[in-house]
This record gives structure tokens, sequence and C-alpha cells, in this order.
């Protein structure tokens, strides 16, 4: 009895002393625990004590002791969102996406939320009404109840949301009309602030409100697409000045398109396609904006081409299938310099086709068939598709036996990531190759879907390398760990890519690192370049390393936890000892995988320039034996146009991208120059000498203003004019040494500026030396195949262009020489003397270009044609001390 009475008292004495100590909110600590219990597979911190802010539940954020944010973006959850949610009172942030076992209709309680900014349950398995309360939620700003399987209308208390921005009810199953406002009842048309209706995917009905639309409103994007609306398109559309994107399409509209619609003169898409509108053909003069138009399967009067046909210039795709047009194709539309798809199959067209002779070099596919086209003149210019059968031309000319008569492939595939670089190596099923370490990784994957893109092309290379580096920059990955694959068309006209993200290290992400990518996917923190549009992402399943089996420890593990801990507080004396004897040796592991031996001369990381490491002195005779006695065969730039200097140009562009990305804080040169370029053993390049390198501590400015100082030839205009340096000011100095790549000249000589020249000698129609043969080196100039010169020349160009805003950054040109070597079939994995710069004093007056005929030095040289240095000149400013 005594030993009954002893137990109670200890396990009261622990509950008190657990209440006690508790840091959590009750109510909130409450609430997460009837959670816990009704949710399969939350996050294992969740089962280690009963105090989510006092001992860091995973995707529970608090401030002080109360619950301010739940994110648990793809954890793989299982179970009802049950209604002591509503407890978490000072809740600002509920992250549950891309969890489709959470299931069941959503709880009335959410509505209790009064603090909620942001709710975000997309790519759920969420069902029944979404609940009116939701409209209790004034302080939400962003909701995203997308890809569930709602049903039921929308709620009119939607409409209380004034605070909304992004409203995304997209791929459900609602049905009913769009509510609106009346004396009584709120509606859509009081959300002022929005600036994106996404409705599509679902089953709406009815027409479209004209009260819904007013001048007042900001909305850009307007996605009704794929429901079952009839009636007309209001006219109270064309009064939304902001809008970018309106897809009507796939729906029962009818009528005519409201003439006041080309007032829309920021829009870029524009989707009207399989309606049965009718009337005259919509006049989109002035839209001038548009890149993607698509007014294919409707019931337009029969017309001849509308004069906008020649007056877009920002067209990039115009597809009318099934139409009305007859009459001649104004050849000005193929001219448009953006232009990449044509698709006018099924109308009237006749006459003799003239595509002109100034074809958008963009331009891939030109697909006519089935019009009436008696006869075709093609410049020599265009050699991309263009598809004439079940016209005239293809049974009644010369032509009729040629491609344009037959259905023809693409000629590129799609873009995908490329995993050349490693080789034939192969993973395990539930594993793929990190295209970045070529390692077997478990990547965090999923579907991206573009519902507006303004482009077609699915093989620009550029354009997919663009996004994958803002996916790696903006989510904070290592460079190179993205891959997109397959990307395509889907039926409801978006643009679907396949993606992976890998990990920085190990095999796999954490748990934290997942919620944290699941929320900045799903509440649009990340932002893909503008040319993609508006997008949705929905996540895979991920495996978690050591995925638990359920959601208590049994005793057995307690005990075993207990043990261990007791072995590890004695083997950390001997780990202690051991850990001093390896010091040294880690210390020296640590050197090894840096790119700089220290941040000072002294080693103490004091502050000062870092100083490279990995970078020495040839003597005469290792360079004489290690080139077979200076053979021509070894000389650099031998091989292809240059395989060995695009090699070093790569790797010099790689140490750039690292200081300005990477490091950190970030690191401007200020002295790139080629004299600055050293090469290892190995012929791999090492940027040198930073003895004016400056540290950026604020990057949120975006520059540093500092006395100009660098070499004359590759100092950077605009940072001499302005006195602002910007890591653009490290790409300018390196296109000038791109330059020099290509002409084994020096950057002046005899007062000629070599991009002056360079660009006042370019020729692009010379599709072999671009203009420049009597510049290029010897070398350079006698090789009988130049593949992807004109890439590597291009990309020199947009380095020195004048306005830092125009030049790429350096990870964007460490991309394109990987691409341009890959191209060639090379493997792309590589590792990555005395200063002349000159400090550039202030002068009186505002400054001039650096390289004006008048500003540059004229030292005569009669007994050659090589280039002077700039060190070589006798200058006004003092010379900068090492």
């Amino acid at each position: 009895m005594g030993a009954t009475r002893l137990q109670l008292f200890l396990a009261l004495f622990c509950a008190v002393i657990q209440l006690i100590s508790s840091y959590t909110d009750p109510n909130d600590a409450a609430a997460l625990r009837s959670l816990k219990e009704a949710w399969d597979h939350v996050p294992p911190s969740w089962g280690e004590s009963d105090d989510p802010c006092g001992t860091s539940w995973e995707g529970v954020v608090c401030n002080g002791s109360r619950v301010t944010a739940l994110g648990l973006s793809t954890m793989g959850l299982k179970g009802k969102l049950e209604g002591d949610i509503g407890g978490l009172s000072e809740l600002r942030s509920l992250d549950l996406s891309f969890n489709k076992g959470l299931t069941g209709p959503l709880s009335s309680r959410l509505g209790d939320l009064q603090n909620l900014n942001i709710l975000i349950l997309a790519g759920c398995g969420f069902s029944g009404k979404i609940p009116d309360e939701l409209g209790n939620l004034k302080e939400l700003s962003f909701l995203a109840l997308n890809s569930n399987n709602f049903t039921g209308s929308v709620p009119p208390s939607i409409g209380k949301l004034s605070n909304v921005y992004w409203l995304d009810m997209a791929d459900n199953q609602l049905t009913g009309t769009l509510p609106i406002s009346t004396p009584t009842t709120p509606g859509l048309d009081q959300l002022l602030k929005a600036k994106h209706f996404h409705f599509n995917k679902n089953q709406l009905s009815g027409t479209i409100p004209p009260q819904l639309f007013s001048s007042e409103m900001v909305l850009i994007h307007i996605l009704f697409d794929g429901n079952r609306f009839t009636g007309t398109i209001p006219s109270t559309v064309g009064l939304v000045q902001t809008l970018e994107v309106l897809r009507l399409d796939r729906n029962a509209l009818v009528g005519e398109v409201p003439s006041n619609l080309n007032n829309l003169t920021n829009i870029n898409e524009l989707n009207l396609a399989f309606n049965n509108l009718n009337g005259s053909f919509p006049d989109l003069t002035g839209m001038n904006n548009l890149n993607y138009v698509d007014l294919s399967n409707n019931s337009f009067e029969t017309s001849e081409p509308p004069a906008w046909f020649s007056t877009l210039p920002s067209l990039t795709t115009l597809v009318i299938e099934y139409g009305p047009l007859q009459g001649r194709i104004p050849p000005k539309l193929f001219s448009f310099p953006q232009l990449q798809q044509v698709k006018l199959k099924n109308n009237k067209f006749n006459d003799t086709l003239n595509m002109g002779d100034s074809v958008s070099p963009q331009l891939q596919l030109v697909d006519l068939q089935n019009n009436a086209i008696e006869a075709v003149t093609v410049g020599s210019e265009y050699k991309n598709t263009l598809i004439l059968l079940g016209n005239p031309v293809c049974t009644e000319s010369s032509i009729s036996t040629t491609r344009y008569c037959q259905l023809q492939q693409q000629p590129t595939k799609p873009y995908s990531t490329s995993l050349a670089n490693c080789g034939s190596k192969s993973c395990p099923l539930d594993q793929k190759l990190s295209p970045q370490s070529c390692e077997c990784q478990y990547p965090y994957e999923g579907t991206l879907y573009f519902r507006g893109p303004s482009f077609r092309e699915l093989s620009d290379v550029t354009l997919f390398h663009e996004l994958e580096m803002s996916l790696w920059v903006k989510i904070g990955l290592t460079p190179g760990s993205v891959s997109l694959q397959n990307p395509f068309f889907n039926i409801d006209d978006y643009l679907q890519v396949q993606l992976g993200l890998f990990p920085s290290t190990g095999q796999f992400f954490n748990r934290s690192e997942i919620q944290r990518i699941g929320f900045e996917l799903s509440n649009q923190t990340y932002k893909p370049p503008k040319i993609f549009g508006p997008y949705y992402f929905i996540a895979a399943p991920y495996t978690f390393q050591g995925s638990h089996k359920g959601n208590s420890i049994s005793t057995g593990v307690i005990a075993g936890i207990a043990a261990g801990c007791a072995l590890l507080v004695l083997g950390l004396v001997g780990v202690g000892v051991y850990a001093i004897r390896q010091k040294k040796r880690a210390e020296k592991a640590i050197g090894l995988s840096r790119p700089f031996a220290s941040w000072a001369p002294s080693g103490k990381d004091s502050g000062g320039a870092p100083q490279l490491k990995g970078a020495r002195w040839f003597s005469y005779d290792e360079l004489k034996k290690c080139t077979s006695n200076f053979s021509e065969s070894n000389e650099i730039g031998s091989g292809g146009y240059g395989k060995r200097r695009l090699r070093i140009a790569l790797g010099s562009a790689r140490g750039l991208a690292y200081l300005h990305e990477l490091a950190n804080p970030p690191i401007i040169h200020r002295d790139v120059k080629s004299t600055n370029i050293l090469l290892d053993e190995s012929l791999g390049a090492k940027v040198a000498d930073f003895g004016l390198s400056k540290l950026v501590s604020d990057s949120g400015k975006g520059h540093v203003s500092t006395q100009v100082k660098g070499t004359l030839g590759y100092l950077d205009p605009e940072y001499y004019m302005t006195q602002q340096l910007t890591e653009k000011s490290d790409v300018y100095s390196y296109g000038v040494v791109m330059l020099e790549l290509i002409t084994a000249r020096q950057p002046i000589e005899k007062g000629k500026y070599i991009v002056r020249e360079v660009r006042m000698a370019m020729n692009r129609s010379d599709l072999e030396h671009y203009g420049l043969r009597e510049m290029m080196d010897p070398t350079i100039r006698n090789t009988p195949i130049l593949i992807g010169f004109g890439k590597f020349l291009e990309l020199a160009m947009q380095c020195v262009e004048e306005s830092a805003s125009d030049r790429p950054t350096m990870s964007e040109v460490v991309k394109a020489i990987e691409t341009i070597l890959q191209n060639d079939g090379i493997n792309t994995n590589s590792t990555s003397a005395s200063s002349s710069a000159t400090d550039f004093g202030s002068t009186k007056g505002p400054p001039k270009h650096p390289y004006n005929n008048d500003a540059l030095p004229k030292k005569d040289v009669h007994d050659s044609d090589a280039f002077d240095y700039s060190g070589g000149y006798t200058l006004s400013a003092k010379v900068e001390p090492k």
C-alpha cells in the first residue's frame, strides 16, 4: 500500500513539475497535441515532449509561448483537419500543402483564427464544401485551396476578405455561379486588393457577372478557363487596366468579344479558344505587349486577316485554328523579332504564301494545314518547320513531294537538364542522379504548372537555364542542383515541367528544408522569370532518412536512449582527447576544401583580402617538359576553336561566380584581367590578386559606393563614371578577357579599344567569323570548324554592354560556357602577377567615359602589331601598391 502511495505521489509530482516548466501556452499545446493524435506521420520531434515551443517541434514557429505559424508542407500527413485547429488563436500562417493524405471536410473552426494571414491547403485531399466561416479571416492576404476535391459553390463570404491579394480555388469540383455583392450579402467584386482570381479547372457555370469587374480593381491574372460559363464576355473586364493574363478558354461563352478589350494594353496572354464566340473578328490593335494569342475554335464571321497581324511587335505565338480567316497572310507577320510559332490550320487562307525577306530568327513552326494556299515563296533563311499539307499547292505544284507537304516531326527535342557529365552512372529506383554532383540522392520532386507562359518554344536552352538558375538562387540551393525534365503543353494548355531539387550535402533533405522549400513554392515566395507567367506546384511525397513508423516512442526505445546517453557521457572524454589529436588534420582538410588559403596574409581572417592557393610558378624546364619542347600541338587554343581557352574561360568564370554568389559576404574582385588568371598543374584557371577586392556587406543596397580603382582597358565604364561598384563591374572586365581569348590581343593598342573595335567589326551575316577574321588569333582563324564561336562571341559582347543591367550574371556566364562545351561533347567538370591596378582619383567636374578616343593612351609602337598593356602607359594617377 505504501509503495502504491509513493508511485501516486511521484506521478503527481512529475505532472506538477511538467506543468510548471512547460513553455508553450496551455491552449496552444492542447490544440497541437490534439492534431498529433488526429494525424499519422507527424514529424518525430512531435513525440519527444509535450512542449511544442520549448522543445521546438518541427514545423511549429512560436513567438514567446504562442504558436504563430504551422508549416508542414510535404510531410506525408494523413488524417483530418479537426476543430481543435481553432484553438491556435495567435496563428498567422498555416501551410499544410502537398499532403494528399489529409482528407475530409474543412473544419468551420478555421474561421476562429482571427489573426491568420496565410492559409495554404494546396495539393491535399480535402473535400466537401468550403466553409462560410473562412470569410471571418479579416487579416487573410493569401488563400490557396487549389488542387483538392472541394464541391459546392464559392462562398459569398469570401467577399469579406478585404485584404486578400492571392485567391486560388483552381482544380477542384466547384459548381454554381460566381457570387457578387448585394445590399445584404458580400461578393467577389468587393476584393479590391486582389491581384489573382484563379478559378480555373472547376465546374462553375452561369454568366460571368458584369458587376464582378471595375476600374478600382488591381487584378493581374483572371484564370476562368476550363469551366462551364455561358453568356457573353462582360465589357467591364476592359476596365481592369492592370490585367496581364486573361484566360477564358474552354467554356461555352457566346456573343461578340467586347470592343473595349484592346484597352487592356498590359496583357501579355489572351486565350479565348474553345468557346462559341461569334460576331466580327476581335480587334486587338494597340495591345502591344501581347506575347500569346489563341482565338481558335470559335464561330467568328468570315474575315480577311486583321490589321493587327502586322502591328503586334511582342508576339511570340499566334494560334487561330479552325478559324474564319481568308485571303492572303501578310508577310510582316513572320518578321516580328520574338515570333516562335504561327498555327493557322483549318482556315480559308488562299493566294500565295510569301513569308518575306526578314523572317524572325526565332520562328520554329508555321502550321497552315487545310487552307487554300496555291503557291508558296519561302526565303532561304527559313529552315524550320512549315506544314502545308491539305492545301492545293501540295497537289498541283513541284513542292508536292517536299517536306512542306508532309506531317513533320519537330526537329528539336524539348529541353531537359543534361546528365552528360555523369557518364553511364545509374542509381537505385528510388534515387536520382544529381546534375551538380553526379551522386545518387533523394531529390524533392514534383510538377510545375505554368498557366500562362508567353512562349511556346520548348528547346530554348537559354530560357530553361534561366529557370534553373532562378530556382537554385531564390530557393537557396547549390548551383546546378536543379533538374528540369520533359516540358510539354498539356490538354489544358499549361506548360508542365517535372522538377527535381537536390540536397546540397548528403543524400536527403531534412524535414525543415522540405517544409521551407514547400512553403516557398506554395506561397509564391519563389517567382520564376516573368516570361513563364503564373504557376503552381504540386509536390510528390518525399522519403525522409530513417522515416518513422509511428507517433510514439516505445519503452524499449526510451530505455535504449537512456543507456546510449550514459555511454555517450563516458565516451565524450575519449572523444575530446581524440579530437585534440585530430585538430591539425581537420584544419588541413578544411583548408583543402576552400578556394583561398586564408582571408588575410596573416592567416587569421582579420578582414584582409583573400589569399589564393593552388597556383604556383613554373620553371622554364618544367614548361619545356610539359609542352614537349613547346610543341605547337600543345598551344593553348589548339583543338576546336580553342577548347583549352574555353576551359580556362569556364574555370575563371566559376571562380568569379563563387565570389559573387557563394562567398559570405560576397566579394567583388575589382581587377579582373588576363594577368590575374593563373593556371595550376592541370591548366585549371585560378582567379588571383585580391589586393583591390571589395567585400559586399550590404547586399540589399545593390552596389558599393567607392573610389574607382582598377586597370584601364578592363575597367567598367559605368563604375568609372558613377563610382558605384557592383558584381556587374567584374562581368565587364571578364568580357574584355573573353575578347582577349578570341583575338590574342590586349585591351588597348595605339589608342584603339578592343571592345569598340570588335563591336564595329562584327557582322552577324558572316556565319563563320562574324566579321572578325582579320582580328582573330590565327590559331582560331585557321581552325576548320569553329564550333560555338558565335555563341562565345555573343556572350562576350553581352558582358561588355555599357549598362550593367544589360549584362549577365557570372552564374549565367558559367551556364552559357558549359552549354557551348557540352554541345561539343566536352565534359565540363573541372577545378576551378603583380598588380597593375590603378587608383582613379576623383577629378573636377563630371567624370568622362574612360574609353573615349581622346581618353585612350596612344603609345607608339613601330616594330610590332601587338597590343600594349595599360601598365605600359604614363598615367597621371598613382599606381596602387600591392
